[in-house]
């Protein structure tokens, strides 16, 4: 590892921020956030704030799962997005 460089800030990180927003942002009953690459849509995030859970509906192959875990459904976003 190279002193002199600075470490890439986490994309996990980041994702997770984003699905906090979501599980904290009390506006509406139910938040959308979609996830890109290159500009290409990979999956869309839905969070049901009365069931307390997260829907991940994933693009390339029109699957649906949901997810009662933030780190879990942070984890899959990251794959997705990694290929």
């Amino acid at each position: 590892m190279k002193g002199a460089q600075s470490m890439k800030s986490s994309q996990l990180t980041a994702i997770i921020r984003r699905l906090e927003a979501m599980v904290e942002d009390k506006d509406n009953e139910v938040q959308v956030r979609r996830f890109e690459k290159n500009g290409e849509e990979r999956c869309l995030i839905t969070y049901d704030t009365k069931a307390e859970t997260f829907e991940l509906e994933e693009h390339e192959t029109n699957q649906v799962y949901k997810f009662d875990d933030i780190d879990l459904i942070a984890i899959e976003i990251y794959e997705l997005l990694q290929d």
